[in-house]
């Protein structure tokens, strides 16, 4: 039977960087990390509605002595900076993520703007468990994005869902796929990413994958 491989980790160092870039000696590295987990969390839980509003596909982490820097990869940046004058918005955020930390830091917080929401995965992912929440038959759900991503110019992509579809009793996944998706080809650019649907049925899984273009180092 065949081992599956994250597609991420796979590429982590050959065409993809690390979401979080610091170092730590050996007894203060759990301490960072549980650091990292908490932001992350409280994005994705705490902040779930700016979250999707703003539609942040990635956020990265770099640390240096006594500064910690947000990198907050957004499709609507304006949602998070509300407006020209973003130092409030920016100033309350960097006061909550500071009491997430076991020691005071300078927080220093950019958005960067997303070029195309279509070629990030855990956008698309959101979108289709946001349909799915509000009750849409999930092939019709499937299609609609089927058929933005094909308008979008992707080379290929994936979509899984998984879980009571329809309010079925027996749980199952259904897919679709349209290009090339290829998992073991490094260079292939592959944005992947999993996200939950919270149904009256139960839970459904979602898996995207999605390959943008071919990554060739000319040296």
């Amino acid at each position: 039977m065949g081992q599956k491989t994250h597609p991420t980790g796979f590429r982590i160092g050959v065409n993809k960087p690390h979401s979080a870039t610091w170092f730590a000696n050996y007894g203060a590295y759990s301490q960072i990390l549980n650091e990292d987990y908490r932001i992350r969390q409280f994005f994705e839980k705490e902040l779930k509605l700016l979250y999707n509003k703003a539609g942040i596909a990635k956020l990265e982490i770099k640390r240096k002595v006594n500064k910690l820097e947000l990198l907050i990869h957004a499709a609507r940046p304006k949602v998070i900076s509300s407006g020209s004058n973003n130092e409030p918005a920016f100033l309350s955020l960097g006061n909550k993520i500071q009491k997430l930390l076991d020691k005071p830091k300078q927080i220093q917080i950019r958005v960067i703007q997303i070029a195309k929401s279509e070629n990030e995965s855990s956008l698309v992912a959101m979108s289709l468990a946001d349909q799915l929440e509000k009750r849409v038959a999930f092939r019709r759900a499937m299609r609609q994005i089927s058929q933005r991503l094909q308008k979008s110019g992707v080379k290929g992509f994936k979509v899984q869902v998984s879980g009571r579809l329809n309010g079925a009793e027996m749980a199952r996944d259904e897919w679709v796929r349209e290009g090339r998706v290829p998992l073991q080809t490094l260079r292939a650019d592959i944005s992947y990413s999993t996200y939950r649907a919270y149904t009256t049925y139960g839970v459904m899984g979602i898996k995207v994958w999605i390959f943008n273009k071919e990554i060739i180092n000319s040296k």
